[in-house]
């Protein structure tokens, strides 16, 4: 689907595959291993601050933009960065232009 819609990734990473859900250090660790490359040189960007934290603790570096309206009309939570992540951003166009891309 990627590839006919001319995007630019070869892989998508589930945690499916490493048969471990969130908050498990294997789903973060997986992919680096997968990939045979040290968790230091891989990046989580998300828009939430809990997953943020529990790549971090694994050795990832982070990025965090802010998706106020994921959870709802009522959501309470991820407004904003509640930690020092590596990168924040206003939105993934701007994390994109923060990182180079």
């Amino acid at each position: 689907m990627a590839k006919h819609a001319g995007l630019p990734w070869d892989m998508v990473f589930g945690s499916d595959l490493f048969g471990h859900f969130k908050p498990d250090p294997e789903t973060y660790l997986g992919v680096a291993r997968m990939m045979i490359w040290n968790p230091a040189r891989w990046m989580l960007a998300a828009a939430h601050n809990n997953d943020l934290a529990n790549a971090r603790k694994c050795g990832l570096m982070t990025a965090f933009w802010p998706a106020p309206l994921e959870y709802g009309p009522h959501q309470k939570r991820d407004f904003a960065a509640d930690q020092d992540w590596d990168v924040v951003a206003t939105n993934i166009e701007d994390l994109a232009r923060q990182l180079g891309v």
